[in-house]
């Protein structure tokens, strides 16, 4: 049967371009906002401080040097995530499978702190034929990504500002002097970001003490926002969780039948942690109505692709309940990351927790298994249950 002269003509060359490099452009506009509201310590549209109004009625919005300091977030953020997904598109051009440029997404609202995208995509619009292929095109993205990251860190932790710096974000915190952390944040409130493994290690080995921010004042310094955000994202998409990147490495190592186990497994640990603490066995009758029926519910949703019969779903989801009431009753104020839930619905109603088998399942080389096994280090170095914490 014929069907070319119904297929929908590709776009031209000129338009395709356009579309990116526009998206491209929007998501460099709205990172920078994005650095230059955690510079200044507040949102685009807010302005609650003395000092945030003074700037508001001198300049209308930010000021050109608050700009440039929201460039150091936007240009090395981007920078990242522009050679991850570039990894992914040139390792899948040298085996000729056909993919897109990147689709940058921003994100800006200016009413609430964002960093300003959710990050860029290919689509691979070939099938992938091995897998060797499915492991270097997973690879080459989170290992290209973690190779800028690192320099970006240790330039931040190499130049830091004086402790004044922190006095111009808020000059209320002058009169403490180096002693203002102990001041501030005595009540124990705040916002910090996480600082994994591998932040820590090069924090210890390039960072000048006492130029150090205070974990609360760390989204302040645009260099190591950026660093630490990429090294966040490089941890989420090594997640060896279905299609994601980091499944796509197990694939390549493991093969389609245990890949995919380890990846229900790795799943169901994930909804697990997330969702830890959430209830005990002493929360209200009204938590449990308003809050624990709804949770069943999202735990039938997102498991119900896991197991093949909703007898198993359902057995699965109440497991899962009882062994979180059951830690919580060991470990009384144990608390999982609520936030992981709503990408936990994401991989298990829309990117999938399997990954599929390919036309060549021969096993790699030895070189390969080892870089695969070396990767999945750099996800434990880089991974943080909680990157964001409020206190």
């Amino acid at each position: 049967m014929e069907f070319d002269r119904y297929e929908r003509p590709a776009p031209p060359r000129w338009r395709v371009y356009t579309l990116h490099l526009l998206l491209f452009a929007l998501t460099l506009v709205t990172t920078t906002l994005a650095g230059a509201e955690w510079i200044t310590g507040a949102p685009f549209f807010v302005r609650d401080t003395p000092f945030q109004q003074e700037v508001f009625r001198l300049t209308g919005w930010f000021t050109q040097a608050q700009i440039l300091r929201g460039l150091w977030f936007s240009l090395p953020f981007l920078g990242v995530l522009t050679v991850h997904e570039f990894g992914h598109y040139f390792t899948a051009r040298h085996y000729k499978v056909k993919a897109t440029l990147p689709y940058y997404i921003p994100f800006f609202t200016g009413f609430f702190n964002t960093i300003g995208t959710f990050g860029a995509v290919i689509r691979i619009k070939d099938r992938i034929f091995s897998r060797k292929e499915f492991f270097d095109i997973g690879l080459a993205g989170p290992l290209a990504g973690f190779l800028v990251a690192i320099p970006v860190l240790i330039y931040g932790f190499t130049h830091l500002p004086p402790l004044d710096y922190v006095f111009q974000i808020h000059p209320e915190y002058r009169s403490y002097g180096a002693d203002y952390a102990r001041q501030v944040y005595q009540d124990g409130t705040g916002m910090t970001l996480s600082r994994p493994l591998l932040y820590q290690a090069l924090e210890h080995w390039f960072a000048d003490p006492a130029r150090l921010p205070h974990p609360n004042e760390l989204m302040h310094y645009p260099l190591l926002l950026a660093g630490s955000l990429a090294l966040f994202f490089t941890a989420l998409n090594l997640l060896p969780i279905g299609q994601l990147d980091g499944g796509h490495i197990l694939y390549g190592l493991l093969g389609f039948r245990l890949a995919n186990r380890l990846s229900v497994v790795f799943f169901v640990g994930f909804i697990f942690y997330a969702g830890l603490g959430l209830f005990t066995l002493h929360s209200s009758w009204q938590t449990w109505l308003y809050g624990g029926v709804p949770y069943l519910l999202y735990l039938f949703v997102v498991f119900r692709r896991a197991v093949p019969t909703v007898r198993r779903t359902v057995l699965l989801l109440l497991s899962v309940l009882a062994g979180q009431l059951a830690l919580t009753v060991a470990v009384p104020n144990i608390l999982g990351n609520p936030g992981w839930l709503v990408f936990g619905l994401l991989l298990g109603r829309f990117m999938g927790i399997f990954h599929p088998p390919a036309p060549d399942e021969r096993p790699l080389h030895l070189g390969r298994k080892v870089l695969g096994w070396v990767m999945l280090a750099i996800f434990v170095l880089c991974f943080s249950p909680s990157p964001f914490t409020f206190i």
